[in-house]
C-alpha cells in the first residue's frame, strides 16, 4: 500500500511507472486468482486502491495545469 503523501512527492514519470507496475501486478493477481493459485485475495483490493490513488493524483495535477493555463 502506497500512501498518498509518498505519491505526491513523485514526478509524473515516476507515477506513470508505478501505475504501469500496479496494473501489471493486478493482472498477475487476477490470473493467479482465476487459476486458484492465490492465497491472499485481499492483495487484489489493495492494488486496485493503489491504482485509484495514483490516477487521482495524476488527474489533480492535470486539472491544476489546466487551471494555470486558463489564468495566463
Amino acid at each position: 500500500m502506497i500512501s498518498a503523501k509518498d505519491l505526491r512527492t513523485m514526478t509524473d514519470a515516476e507515477l506513470n511507472q508505478k501505475l504501469r507496475e500496479a496494473y501489471q501486478e493486478l493482472f498477475n493477481l487476477r490470473f493467479r486468482h482465476a487459476t486458484k493459485q492465490i492465497k491472499d485475495t485481499s492483495r487484489i483490493r489493495i492494488v486496485r486502491r493503489d491504482i485509484a490513488r495514483i490516477r487521482t493524483i495524476l488527474r489533480e495535477r492535470q486539472l491544476a495545469a489546466e487551471r494555470e493555463g486558463e489564468r495566463k
